[in-house]
């Protein structure tokens, strides 16, 4: 009987791993996940017949290419797959019934966010908004999740976690702002600059480098300042001379203050920008919050520090490997969800051993 619930984990775990395909293909590209029903080819949106979705076999057995076009089919697939099914039978050898099937919707929580947030540096709120519900629910109907009685105390418990997990992110969110909020660079010669309105889209044209202006601001509050090397002309008309401070909707020069809405097209060339940044996303702000929903307020503590030490050994093993090259940037939701899995597979015991120490 053991070996068959080991196997069904197993074979559970990769079936869900296929769903999680899904949701990180669809839910930050805005498809939905009911519409199509069925999967489809990354590159040909083909529908793929039952028989050519089979967890983990079908990707094997194409040689991960699509049947209709012959198209590459990333080995993210799989890997998800095989991940998921690690990861469910894992926790089934280590939590048994009640509690793994309420870890099993976690840790597909987390791998679904960590691949997103790698591919698109975002993690939905169905997943954060969503699982930080999801955790408050499940620890109400199941107070062992949070080592509880009392269903009153669990749910107390679960929202602690979440809002410690929430405020103390906040705060580094907030605290980063004030510190790293801001970002110059001057430019060697003037470079030249247009601002573009299409319909409603706009693009700052800096060069030959194409921003998306809905992806420059974070925040109302936030200033994009341009210093022009020379003249600039607003649909034609010339501006006067001064730093171009541009809110998302609104543009002031000087005294006098542009609706960006009315406008067409601005544009000069540079000497120097001041880019807004954010030191970490908001999503990730709601992410430990869902944490901390589903293991509680030790466990916000213990992914916040295992995830900045890991966090810091691979960006210093980013620096060295890349040799002064261009490299990527990982976003900080993966290392969140791999310190709360830590939390999961050892972290307790871990964390308990180590304040032992000091006991004797």
């Amino acid at each position: 009987m053991t070996t068959v619930l080991a196997a069904f984990s197993a074979v559970l775990g990769a079936i869900v791993g296929s769903f999680l395909n899904a949701c990180i293909h669809r839910m930050p590209r805005g498809i939905s996940l009911s519409n199509p029903k069925r999967s489809f080819c990354p590159s040909c949106n083909k529908l793929i017949p039952w028989y050519e979705n089979i967890p983990v076999v079908s990707w094997s057995m194409l040689w991960g290419n699509c049947s209709g076009c012959g198209g590459r089919i990333p080995a993210r697939y799989v890997l998800v797959e095989i991940l998921t099914a690690g990861c469910f039978l894992a926790l089934w050898f280590s939590y048994g019934l009640p509690l793994a099937p309420v870890y099993w919707v976690f840790l597909a929580l987390l791998i679904a966010a960590t691949f997103i947030d790698i591919e698109h540096y975002i993690i939905p709120d169905e997943i954060t908004l969503g699982g930080t519900v999801a955790g408050l629910v499940c620890a109400l109907a199941l107070p062992a999740l949070m080592g509880a009685d009392s269903r009153w105390i669990a749910g107390g418990l679960s929202l602690a976690g979440a809002a410690l997990g929430a405020g103390l992110l906040w705060l580094v969110v907030e605290g980063g702002k004030l510190a790293f909020g801001r970002k110059k660079h001057t430019f060697e010669s003037a470079q030249a600059f247009r601002w573009i309105r299409d319909g409603d889209r706009a693009d700052l044209v800096v060069g030959e480098e194409t921003h998306r202006w809905e992806d420059i601001f974070s925040r109302e509050s936030d200033v994009l300042v341009l210093n022009p090397g020379g003249p600039v002309t607003c649909d034609g008309l010339e501006l006067p001379a001064g730093p171009l401070r541009f809110h998302y909707d609104r543009l002031n020069v000087g005294e006098e203050e542009l609706n960006l809405d009315k406008l067409g097209g601005i544009s000069g060339a540079l000497e120097s920008i001041v880019i807004p940044r954010e030191a970490m996303g908001f999503g990730d702000v709601k992410f430990l919050a869902c944490i901390g929903a589903f293991l509680g307020w030790q466990a916000v503590l213990f992914t916040i520090f295992s995830s900045s030490i890991i966090g810091c050994v691979a960006g210093v093993a980013g620096i060295l490997l890349s040799r002064g090259k261009a490299r990527s940037v990982l976003p900080f939701g993966p290392y969140l969800a791999l310190g709360a899995a830590l939390w999961l597979f050892g972290g307790r015991e871990l964390t308990g051993w180590y304040f032992s120490q000091f006991q004797r």
